[in-house]
């Protein structure tokens, strides 16, 4: 398969460095290989870390929380499935807004206030209304959180650190998912489920403290956007001066671009429903010890994420993009087959090994192919919301197919079919999709 060709997708010119490797315009100077201060890395990963405590609230436990106060199943669907929609159709919007954005630290800022407060209405006033509304404002939140870490990231350390970037970001999200899961579930456990809100409101506190330690001048607002910076000097060393971004009508014509969104569709439409239908198989398997393993089931994947990210991000700077993914939309499909055919419901806790896998490569590979072929045009985070609207639809889709076939034909059936939507996943992506790292790896 072709590298991924900039100038015929819309990306700019490359121009000859030394050794004879070819790098994009605007990817060669200083100023596209920063050196933010540690102070401001560390703060970040610290946001991050912070950020998943926070969001962990969100999680399972809405539900649990909602039935103490003696919701019915079909408000707490309703509250659910309000969330979805908005988080669906708010991905290319939130994206939208962090590239408008002169500052990506006040959109996360705002973004964070907004889910604190959201937290506090669940904890304080567990009514029809302001639950709504306060899912409504968490889910929009949500949407412009994503891609203004993506643009804090590659606005801080460039287009050619991002790889490394983005594995951290990875490791940090991880360990703060497993500590968050843990003192809630205690705090639940101990107290009650509505300490868990207050415990996520108390915890938007550190999270904009880590926020403000990350440095404003530190963030190159053209690399945040997937710009590619001006030159003063222009032309004289090499680079066009003025260059500007591309429409959005460009960005969408971007064919690598569209390949990857349907990769990632098919991801997701392969992956969303098979932790959810293991857990039913694993409870009719083994009820008593159904809680202890499902809850394994999380944390082995989150363990293996937390070790492999960086290392994912390193080697997608050496060895390309391309290797990766197919690595794992494999580990995908190997899942798959084997829920399908282990009947020891704790031999399934080691099946999720290969959850951990596929979860460490596009923890690092989504937002990293996104910087790739979204350079040059200005919209990187938009495209980002391209890539995330196709992760909603994708995951709504797979719940709703995996639970008609589970109930008309089994699950061992359900899951063989999500391992063949991943395999063909794994053939798009091996037939169609270019290699996008840029030329100055090379």
């Amino acid at each position: 398969m072709d590298r991924f060709d900039g100038d015929r997708d819309g990306v700019l010119d490359g121009a000859v460095v030394g050794g004879g490797r070819v790098e994009p315009s605007g990817v060669g100077s200083p100023r596209d290989r920063p050196t933010p201060s540690g102070r401001s890395q560390r703060g970040l990963d610290w946001f991050i870390f912070f950020l998943a405590d926070v969001q962990t609230g969100f999680g399972p436990f809405i539900a649990v929380y909602l039935t103490t106060e003696k919701w019915t199943q079909a408000q707490i669907g309703l509250v659910l499935s309000i969330g979805g929609i908005v988080g669906l159709i708010g991905q290319m919007p939130g994206g939208a807004i962090v590239d408008a954005a002169r500052s990506e630290r006040l959109v996360a800022g705002l973004a964070i206030v907004t889910i604190g407060c959201s937290a506090l209405g669940y904890a304080a006033w567990p009514i029809l209304p302001v639950v709504m509304t306060a899912a409504t404002l968490h889910a929009a939140a949500s949407c412009v959180l994503g891609p203004a870490i993506a643009a804090i990231s590659l606005g801080l350390v460039g287009p050619l650190a991002i790889g490394e970037r983005l594995g951290r970001n990875a490791r940090f999200a991880s360990l703060g998912n497993g500590v968050a899961a843990a003192v809630m579930g205690t705090c639940g456990y101990l107290l009650s489920s509505r300490s868990v809100f207050l415990v996520t409101f108390i915890l938007a506190l550190p999270t904009l403290l880590a926020l403000s330690s990350i440095r404003e001048r530190e963030i190159d607002a053209a690399r945040a956007h997937g710009a590619v910076p001006r030159q003063a000097d222009g032309p004289k060393n090499g680079t066009k001066k003025g260059t500007k971004d591309t429409t959005v009508l460009g960005l969408l014509s971007r064919r690598p671009l569209l390949i990857f969104a349907l990769g990632i569709l098919l991801l997701q439409l392969g992956n969303a429903a098979m932790l959810p239908l293991m857990a039913g198989v694993v409870t009719t398997r083994s009820s008593q010890w159904a809680p202890v393993l499902i809850a394994a089931c999380i944390i082995v994947p989150q363990a293996i994420v937390a070790l492999m990210s960086p290392t994912v991000g390193a080697k997608a700077q050496v060895f390309g993009r391309r290797p990766l993914l197919l690595i794992g939309f494999a580990a995908l499909v190997v899942r798959g087959l084997l829920f399908a055919t282990v009947r020891d419901p704790y031999l399934l806790v080691a099946v999720q090994l290969f959850d951990g896998i596929t979860a460490a490569v596009f923890a690092v590979m989504v937002p990293l192919i996104v910087a790739d072929v979204a350079f040059g045009s200005g919209h990187f985070n938009l495209a980002q919301g391209i890539v995330g609207t196709a992760t909603g639809i994708g995951a709504s889709l797979s719940t709703v197919l995996a639970g008609y076939i589970s109930d008309k034909l089994g699950s061992s059936t359900a899951f063989l079919a999500l391992a063949g939507i991943a395999l063909l996943g794994l053939v798009t992506v091996g037939l169609l999709m270019p290699e996008t790292r840029r030329g100055s790896y090379s």
